[in-house]
Order: C-alpha cells, then sequence, then structure tokens
C-alpha cells in the first residue's frame, strides 16, 4: 500500500524551500503527500528582502478538525520550518494528532552558521525543546543540535566526528527519540560530515567531499528525500547515504543559477527515484 506523509511547514511562493520543494519531491518517490500549510510567504526569509507573511495557523486546527471528522490517517508527519504559531499550534495538538507507531520527523529548522533565522529568539528554541521530545527522527544541523542541547551556538567552522557523535550522544539522552541524525558538519578537510544513531546504538558517520556554492533549501531538501527513502524500509543510514547524494547530485547539475533558489533538484530527481525502486 502506498505510504502518505503530511508535511506541515511554510509554503514559500518563491526560493525553493519548504513546502514549494517538500510536495514534490516525496510525490516523485512514489510516496502520496498532503499538506497542512502554516503561513505563505512571498519569498523565503533568505536574502530576498522583506517578504509578506500570511499566518494560516488559525486554520490548521479547522483542517485537521475536518480531516479526524472523514478519518483521515497518515503514516508519517513531516515538519519543517514552522513559525512561533505554528509551532505552539503542534506543541498544543501533536499528541491527539498522532498515533503511537506514527513516523514524526522534526526537521528543527530555525538555525545556521551559529545564528538563528530572521525573526526567531530564544523563546522560540525553548519552545522547539518541547516539540523535539514529540519527534521519532530529528535531523537538526550543527548549529540546531547546540541550540536543542541549551549551548550558545558556535561560529566555528569546522569540527570533527568525534565532537558531533559527543553531541549526538547528549541529544540521545536528552529527547531519548528513536532516529537522530546530525547534518552539514563542516569538517577541516574540506568535508562534510553525517553522523547518526538509531535508539543509541553504536552510531555511524557518513563524509562527502564540500562542494563549491552556497545554496539555500538544501536542508529542505535533505531532509525530504531522507523520509522518502526511509519509508521504502532502508535503514536510517542507507537513507542519509541516498539523501546527501541527491543533494550533492544536484548541486553538480546546476548551472548558472541564482543561489537563493537552491539547486536545480529535478535534475537529480530520476536518479533519486531509481534509488527508491531498489
Amino acid at each position: 500500500m502506498t505510504k502518505n506523509i503530511l508535511i506541515s511547514q511554510d509554503l514559500s511562493c518563491v526560493g525553493q524551500v519548504s513546502l514549494e520543494v517538500a510536495l514534490p519531491i516525496i510525490a516523485a518517490c512514489g510516496i502520496k503527500a498532503s499538506v497542512l500549510p502554516t503561513a505563505i510567504l512571498s519569498t523565503h526569509t533568505g536574502g530576498y528582502g522583506n517578504n509578506t507573511f500570511l499566518d494560516l495557523s488559525n486554520e490548521m486546527e479547522k483542517i485537521i478538525k475536518h480531516w479526524q471528522e472523514i478519518n483521515i490517517n497518515f503514516d508519517a508527519l513531516y515538519l519543517g520550518y514552522l513559525g512561533s504559531n505554528a509551532l505552539d499550534f503542534w506543541n498544543e495538538n501533536i499528541d491527539n494528532f498522532v498515533s503511537k507507531n506514527q513516523t514524526v520527523l522534526l526537521d528543527p529548522a530555525m538555525a545556521d552558521h551559529g545564528k538563528l533565522y530572521r525573526g526567531l529568539d530564544e523563546d522560540y528554541v525553548q519552545r522547539m525543546q518541547i516539540l523535539a521530545k514529540k519527534a521519532t527522527i530529528l535531523t537538526p544541523n550543527m548549529t540546531e543540535a547546540q541550540l536543542l542541547l541549551s549551548e550558545n551556538p558556535s561560529n566555528k567552522d569546522i569540527f570533527t566526528i568525534d565532537e558531533a557523535v559527543e553531541m549526538l550522544h547528549q541529544l540521545m539522552k536528552k529527547y531519548a527519540v528513536k532516529h537522530i541524525v546530525l547534518t552539514g558538519i563542516p569538517m577541516d578537510d574540506n568535508t562534510i560530515g553525517m553522523v547518526g544513531t538509531t535508539n543509541n546504538q553504536k552510531p555511524w558517520s557518513i563524509v562527502q567531499a564540500k562542494l563549491p556554492g552556497s545554496y539555500f533549501g538544501t536542508g529542505d531538501m535533505f531532509a525530504s528525500a531522507f523520509l522518502s527513502v526511509l519509508m521504502t524500509k532502508h535503514d536510517l543510514k542507507k537513507s542519509t547515504q541516498i539523501a546527501a547524494e541527491f543533494i550533492e547530485k544536484a548541486i553538480l547539475a546546476t548551472e548558472n543559477q541564482d543561489p537563493r533558489l537552491g539547486p536545480n533538484y529535478a535534475l537529480a530527481l530520476p536518479w533519486l527515484m531509481k534509488q527508491i525502486k531498489r
């Protein structure tokens, strides 16, 4: 039976982030994708100036109520960038919405490179920490991991795998979720690392060459591909590897594109779809 993932995050009309990439990537992988938008933005918040923002949090409760009336259910819940009101909504409603065996992927999109995203503050971090305890999978980057651990985010340019593994253990101890993957670990030999664990078993690591350029939206693309592969019964490490290679192939295929639009992930979708079928 085809799996059904509910994606709840914002829709940025320009910028190839959040719902704009999650929906087509998941659908291309042969998984039914449903959406619960948290807000509509004219563009994402990185580099386009004063974007518009239409908060949809008041509609979210009405939408879910209708779904419950007609008995619509989902195999997984995928939470990405939320914003303040939507974060409160999920903290208040997730226990009544999620069943015991349902997969809940929380990509705690709130910071990178040692800084919170524009418009977010320490109070937002504390509320994200509450939601993180309800997830079954966490996929933070290094800055987000530090914030989840109530540490001041470091502006370090370089980390080691050992440092990332120690952070992984601390996150597992604090949140006790089933799976954790730390993403985008910058390393000293011009490589990018990822580390992960399931039920605090022996951690594994993946290392890739760091590619030139810096694109928005790669975290959303990674999480969307990762969850799609995981839902097709691949294990955590294999799902991480495939998703990371998908981003790599998308970047390598991208030519002369505004980095605010992210890499041209559509060029790498045929490769991703082949991995799903294996």
